[in-house]
C-alpha cells in the first residue's frame, strides 16, 4: 500500500497513533550508529535520513554516528592497497590511516550531510578529531592505528544539540601527540550514547538482530538482558562479527543508556518502526528484563 492509496481519516488515524512514541522521545537524545553495509543502497539510504529528519523535526534529538567500511576498502583497492583485517579489524598503518580519515571525516561525513539538508534536516558534521572529541591509544601493535577510546568529550555534540542541529559525526580520533587513529564505529556510538546518556541507541546493521540460529532470521531474539547475553555468549549463541557488536551493546548500557537496539537497516523505514510502533525492530538489550 501507498501512502496515496490511503484515505485523509486513515492517514490521521496513523498520526495520531504515533502520539504516544512522539511524546515519549520529544527532547530525548537518540544515537543511531549507521554504515557498512547498510549504507551501501542508494534508495534504503534516502529513506534512513527520511527517517531521521522526520524525528528531529517532531523533536527528537538525533545524533548520528556512521562508519564506513566499505567505501575506505573501495577507496584503498583504487590506490592499490590491499585491505588486511585481523580478528575483524582493519589493519591501519600510516597510509591506510590518512585514506581512512579522507574517506570518513570527508566523503561519507559531508555526503550525509548534505543529504540530510536536501531532506530538510539541519545537519553538521563533525569528526572525533574536532575539539579532541574522541581520544584514543593504540589497540593492538598488529593493527596499526586502530585505537581504543580513552576519552570522549561531547561538548560539541551538546552544543550542536541545543541549537537545534543534527550532529553526524565521523569515528576517527586522536591521541596527545596528534597521530590520528581508526575507530570502530560500534563502539565509539556506545562511547558517545553513553557519554550523553542516550534514551536509545540504535545500531543499523545487516542482519534482524540477535538470532538463535544465525542462517534462520525467523530465530530473532527480540529483547535480552546483560545476563542473558553472557549466556548466549558462553553457549556460542552470540558469535563471529555479533560478538563486539554485542559487546558494544554491553558497553553502552554499562556507561548508562537505557535501551540499545540492533537492527536491520536494510529494512525500509526500520527506524521508524523502533521508534514510533508497538512493532519494533531487531533485538532490544536491557540492564535487566524483570526492571524493565
Amino acid at each position: 500500500m501507498y501512502i496515496d492509496d490511503i484515505t485523509n481519516a486513515q492517514r490521521a488515524e496513523v498520526l495520531t497513533a504515533a502520539l504516544p512514541y512522539i511524546k515519549k522521545y520529544y527532547g530525548k537524545v537518540i544515537v543511531v550508529k549507521y554504515g557498512g553495509n547498510a549504507m551501501i543502497n542508494e534508495e534504503l539510504k534516502q529513506q534512513v535520513m527520511e527517517d531521521i529528519v522526520l524525528l528531529h523535526l517532531i523533536g527528537v534529538k538525533v545524533v548520528l554516528v556512521h562508519g564506513g567500511g566499505p567505501e575506505i576498502t573501495d577507496m584503498l583497492k583504487k590506490i592499490g592497497k590491499e585491505s588486511v583485517f585481523v580478528d575483524g579489524l582493519r589493519v591501519t598503518d600510516g597510509e591506510t590511516a590518512e585514506v581512512v580519515q579522507m574517506v570518513l571525516a570527508g566523503k561519507i561525513n559531508k555526503s550525509l550531510v548534505n543529504l540530510l539538508g536536501t531532506k530538510g534536516g539541519k545537519a553538521m558534521g563533525i569528526s572525533g578529531l574536532d575539539a579532541g572529541m574522541i581520544q584514543a591509544e593504540p589497540k593492538d601493535e598488529r593493527l596499526g592505528y586502530v585505537g581504543n577510546i580513552t576519552k570522549v568529550n561531547v561538548e560539541p555534540i551538546n552544543h550542536l544539540l541545543e541549537n537545534d542541529y543534527i550532529p553526524v559525526v565521523s569515528t576517527v580520533a586522536c591521541d596527545k601527540k596528534g597521530n590520528v587513529y581508526n575507530i570502530n564505529a560500534d563502539t565509539a556510538a556506545a562511547y558517545i550514547a553513553g557519554a550523553l546518556k542516550a534514551e536509545r541507541l540504535i545500531s543499523m546493521t545487516d542482519i534482524a538482530g540477535i538470532l538463535k540460529d544465525k542462517d534462520d532470521p525467523s530465530s530473532l531474539i527480540p529483547c535480552i538482558d546483560i545476563k542473558e547475553a553472557k549466556e548466549l555468549f558462553n553457549d556460542g549463541t552470540i558469535s563471529g562479527g555479533m560478538i563486539p557488536k554485542v559487546e558494544c551493546c554491553l558497553e553502552a548500557i554499562s556507561k548508562g543508556v537505557r535501551k540499545v537496539i540492533i537492527m536491520d537497516g536494510r529494512v525500509p523505514h526500520s527506524l521508524l518502526i523502533e521508534t514510533l510502533t508497538d512493532e519494533g525492530a531487531g533485538t532490544m538489550v536491557l540492564e535487566n528484563k524483570d526492571e524493565y
